[in-house]
């Protein structure tokens, strides 16, 4: 039986003949990566367990999430990072240089075939050249820097094959978006997708990044695109050795076998609050907007650079509107500044930032304020992830567009006067609330539910990202949920030994550990959840936190605040108001050791 893409990476970087789905398997890491706001927890990890970095030339900080130290606590962190890495021989890539994930690309440090992991939950951009990238937590990347290697569960894979001709005005942005239309953020959850066709054998780099960049979105583990003749060059040149090109076998198993018709896709756009949230553009042309942003790990290449050039050459942005532009690498800063690109943004009028992820994460540039409504090339436009408005998900050349003309439009629409608009704004108070932490860890727990039946809860809504610099788990409690809809004051109501059941997908979205601890710090015992995201899975376990899924506990007849009993061991739950029981899905070997431990660190 042949391989996967994704099975040929991890049986090559694993000690084991052959792998297959559902394997739990220890792999090599060869490129290990952490950030300006994961980074000082890696380090205090390694310090706090008496850990060394086992090989200095694999392991790396990338200071981007704030390239500017403009925020006290990132400016902390990064400070303590450069302090380690001096100390250690560790290379940083400081706040000049860029995106981590593109750095490691673009100078041959990760290679087609490869294995990467960083802070950073679009470290499956790496799927870009056909490498094994992933996003993992504070204590994964501490385990990964000491040991070289970290477990893995072997995903089932998916192949993808995009038939027809695609469209002119079609974008790479615009590919993702509909196949967002398409899959949703959960049809792909867990799922390692390879993507062909004609056409995706056409794509430039620039191309697979933003489409890769967004497999998280999807709720995939990667999107991986085999290498083509120019990538395997690109990738040589950069590491400067040869590159066997790496492929699936030719009698490779696959869980599904999917086609869609590329010509059919249209312009899209995510309406705000959800990527997934996808819609035809001319839907909502003419759209009132406050801003515009044209960057991130997803579209802040050269070529995206180019093409929003393109539309606003000769043209000024609207009166009363912002556009923000951030390169995603210094290199291509200093290309678009050579190619007289940086001065076609200036004379547009446009504020063009140094190279970093700009709006994620809280960063240097590109949040919105209350009622600001934007269009965005991010990946991501969860409620509060690039400020406190409204953003619209875009290609680069329809923020471009957009941006000249004072509302949603397209280049080929753009009216010879612009819209004017009467900006509005509106204001929130933050409560603060303390908790306490539970420590003692039994294989049978009982507590009281709180039922959230809403998919696809994602880490700002948990844990938002205004507090991911808080490294002291006491402080975490006091903000979880306070993000979610209906839901923020749940901080104040939750109490020690409280069950948390919920719905599909939980925990979308960013590495951030925050998410997890701050249940650890209300004394919540545990989460019931039909699916996690894969990120979130693993630092809930790696922390000794109880998650669990079930496929239907309907037969428990659950209500509010009723009074149940979970066996993580046998994998049972029991509604104790009526004794009805189900079965649920037990914790695997590597959760119960772990949870025993106390920690994966421990």
């Amino acid at each position: 039986m042949g391989l996967t893409l994704i099975e040929k990476i991890l049986t090559n970087h694993s000690e084991q003949d052959i792998v297959k789905p559902g394997d739990i398997i220890e792999i090599e890491i060869d490129v290990r990566v952490a950030r300006d706001f994961g980074g000082a927890n890696v380090v205090k990890n390694l310090i706090n367990n008496g850990l060394e970095v086992d090989d200095v030339s694999k392991t790396f900080f990338t200071f981007d999430c704030n390239p500017t130290g403009s925020d006290q606590k990132y400016a902390a962190n990064q400070q303590y990072c450069r302090l380690f890495a001096r100390e250690k021989g560790i290379k940083i890539y400081d706040i000049n240089a860029g995106i981590g994930t593109h750095i490691v690309i673009d100078k041959g440090i990760a290679i087609p075939g490869c294995t990467v992991i960083s802070t950073d939950s679009h470290a499956n951009i790496l799927g870009a050249i056909g490498a094994f990238g992933q996003g993992m937590g504070d204590r994964d990347m501490a385990a990964a820097w000491a040991n070289g290697k970290i477990w893995f569960k072997v995903p089932k894979s998916i192949k993808l094959t995009l038939k027809g001709k695609r469209p002119k005005n079609i974008y790479a942005k615009d590919i993702v978006l509909n196949l967002l239309n398409e899959f949703g953020a959960n049809k792909l959850l867990g799922y390692s997708i390879e993507f062909y066709g004609e056409e995706v054998e056409k794509l430039t780099l620039d191309e697979r990044i933003t489409i890769s960049s967004m497999a998280t979105e999807m709720g995939a583990i990667i999107l991986l695109i085999p290498p083509s003749d120019e990538i395997i060059a690109y990738s040589q040149k950069g590491c400067g050795k040869k590159i066997e090109k790496i492929t699936a076998d030719l009698d490779a198993t696959y869980e599904k076998e999917i086609e869609l018709d590329i010509s059919t896709f249209k312009p899209m756009v995510s309406r705000p609050g959800h990527p997934d949230d996808t819609i035809n553009i001319n839907d909502v042309k003419k759209t009132k907007i406050d801003s515009a942003f044209i960057g991130c790990c997803t579209n802040g290449r050269y070529e995206d650079l180019l093409a929003a050039a393109n539309v606003l050459k000769g043209r000024k942005v609207a009166p009363g509107v912002v556009l923000k532009i951030v390169p995603s690498t210094d290199e291509i800063w200093q290309k678009c500044l050579d190619q007289g690109i940086i001065k076609i943004f200036k004379d547009a009028g446009a504020l063009v930032g140094n190279a970093g992820c700009a709006g994620c994460a809280a960063g240097q540039i590109g949040q919105n304020g209350p009622g600001e409504v934007t269009i965005s090339t991010g990946n991501r436009n969860f409620a509060g992830k690039q400020g406190k408005g409204e953003v619209y998900l875009c290609s680069p050349v329809e923020a471009a567009a957009s941006a000249v003309s004072g509302y949603i439009t397209t280049p080929d629409d753009i009216p010879k006067n612009p819209s004017k608009f009467v900006p509005t704004g509106k204001f929130e108070k933050l409560e603060e609330i303390k908790g306490e932490v539970l420590s003692d860890k039994p294989v049978v727990v009982e507590g009281r539910v709180w039922i959230i039946e809403k998919d696809d809860i994602d880490t700002d809504m948990i844990f938002h990202n205004r507090y991911i610099t808080i490294t002291d788990i006491n402080e975490m409690g006091q903000y979880s949920f306070d993000n979610l809809e209906g839901w923020k004051d749940f901080a104040k109501k939750a109490k020690p030994g409280d069950i948390i059941i919920t719905a599909k997908n939980f925990g979308a979205g960013s590495s951030r550990q925050q998410a997890v601890d701050c249940f650890k710090s209300l004394g919540v015992q545990a989460i019931l959840a039909k699916s996690f995201g894969a990120i979130y899975e693993r630092n809930a376990i790696n922390a000794a936190f109880p998650i669990m899924t079930y496929e239907d506990i309907s037969e428990l007849d659950l209500k509010q605040r009723d009074r149940i009993k979970v066996d993580f061991e046998k994998g049972i739950a029991f509604n104790l108001e009526n004794s009805k029981s189900v079965t649920i899905n037990k914790f695997h070997r590597v959760q119960m050791e772990i949870y025993k431990k106390g920690g994966l660190l421990k």
